[in-house]
């Protein structure tokens, strides 16, 4: 089995050890004998949504925000079929607000998303620092709970068939006041959590993983690897106090 990854303007978007995301995926699948070709995708690149399974968008600072907003509008399309089509996508802080509708900054342009998910982003007074456990109700094995760090004062709101990943325990998610983290729609993930968020959650990324697979193989069952170390990591985190 092959899983094909493009991963979005790495050059732009790599804070916070984002690119660790990719990492962490490919591993588990060469762990279990998962062929994976990584596609970087640059400014100006053609996006072919048949080829790509799995699509990865990390955060960045505000300029590169900016050009990946423009660059994103002229592959909305090839994006929204991939998206139709059952690709899985993984979409980190800024990359998350790209794929709603919106960020309205305090002062200048609003930057336009592609509306992979049904949110909106606005500048917020307060920055949002530390480390964050969520309760999530996606069909993870071995337990529910998401851990990560979140450094961000966008506030994220959720509307339509839009549900957020999960709930917050620690922290404060994607504005601070509902208590929601993260967003889902279809096979579209958007999350503040950075970390990186995949190391520390293998239960997760076996779920991208399955979804990922699924979309040309039907019902796939991952076989077991020994991940004790990514466990002791995931426990150690959880445990942290905001």
């Amino acid at each position: 089995m092959q899983i094909n990854i493009a991963h979005l303007y790495p050059d732009l978007l790599n804070i916070y050890g984002d690119k660790g995301n990719v990492t962490a995926f490919i591993k588990r699948c060469t762990w279990r004998n998962i062929d994976v070709k990584v596609h970087e995708i640059g400014i100006n690149d053609k996006i072919n949504p048949e080829l790509y399974d799995f699509y990865f968008i990390g955060g960045g600072q505000d300029q590169q925000q900016i050009a990946v907003s423009h660059e994103l509008q002229k592959q909305k399309t090839p994006l929204h079929e991939a998206m139709d089509s059952g690709a899985v996508f993984l979409a980190i802080c800024g990359g998350y607000q790209l794929f709603g509708h919106y960020y309205r900054p305090h002062d200048g342009e609003e930057l336009k998303g592609i509306s992979l998910l049904d949110a909106y982003t606005i500048a917020g007074n307060t920055r949002y620092i530390g480390n964050v456990t969520v309760l999530s109700d996606l069909p993870l094995n071995n337990t529910n709970t998401l851990t990560g760090f979140e450094n961000h004062s966008g506030l994220t709101y959720l509307e339509g068939e839009t549900k957020p990943i999960g709930s917050v325990i620690i922290g404060n998610g994607n504005n601070g006041k509902d208590k929601s983290e993260g967003a889902y729609k279809k096979n579209v993930f958007g999350t503040y959590l950075h970390g990186s968020l995949l190391p520390k959650n293998p239960h997760f990324t076996d779920y991208l993983i399955k979804l990922s697979l699924e979309r040309n193989y039907g019902q796939v069952n991952l076989a077991e690897i020994n991940d004790e170390f990514e466990w002791l990591a995931h426990n150690r985190a959880v445990k942290r106090k905001y």
